[in-house]
């Protein structure tokens, strides 16, 4: 794997935003965006809550970050926490997607 540290504190930012887009396209190929910004609402309290107590306890460190905290966790894993969901549905709407729909006919 190449090394992507060369972004030094914007390293996990790159990351996040590459796979974001990633996932923006698939659920913009699937059309399961608004279906997937339900969906990550939903999810992101359970997600913030379960960020912020890891990162309290010491579970991970996050060295190759910008250093930005938006309440109290790094801007990186509010991003995170929307691509990672974003990623599944884009995947699992892209490869069942149009079968869901003709089933529902």
């Amino acid at each position: 794997m190449p090394d992507i540290s060369v972004f030094g504190r914007y390293t996990y930012l790159v990351t996040e935003v590459v796979w974001g887009i990633v996932a923006a396209l698939l659920l913009s190929r699937a059309n399961a965006l608004r279906k997937a910004a339900v969906t990550i609402l939903a999810l992101y309290p359970v997600a913030y809550v379960w960020d912020r107590y890891t990162l309290a306890v010491g579970v991970f460190d996050i060295n190759l970050r910008t250093g930005i905290d938006v309440a109290g966790i790094p801007l990186e894993e509010h991003l995170f926490m929307a691509v990672v969901p974003g990623l599944v549905i884009g995947f699992h709407e892209t490869i069942f997607g149009d079968r869901d729909e003709s089933r529902r006919r």
